[in-house]
């Protein structure tokens, strides 16, 4: 699935992913490939993004924390998902 991280100030990731963990008001969750359409919002805490590979731009990269080759973490503020047709937009602050 592709997943864009999406700031005011720019595009902080935009690629493929396996999966994202996502801090909603109710806990976190996760997710995968093919998941239902969905669209919510999120409180502060870690977004977990796993993928095979990342590339990031040296503007954003040190907004990333590498838990190993194969996942990044970013801390958010607050901010809203919203996932269909495979493709996860997530707006922070």
């Amino acid at each position: 699935m592709i997943l864009e991280i999406v700031s005011p100030e720019a595009t902080l990731f935009s690629g493929q992913v396996t999966s994202v963990t996502l801090p909603g008001v109710n806990g976190s969750f996760q997710i995968l490939n093919n998941h239902a359409p969905i669209v919510s919002i999120l409180s502060s805490g870690l977004v977990k993004i796993a993928a095979p590979s990342f590339t990031f731009t040296k503007e954003v990269l040190n907004k990333f924390a590498k838990v190993s080759d194969q996942e990044y973490t970013i801390t958010i503020e607050s901010g809203t998902v919203e996932l269909k047709d495979n493709k996860v937009i997530v707006l922070v602050d």
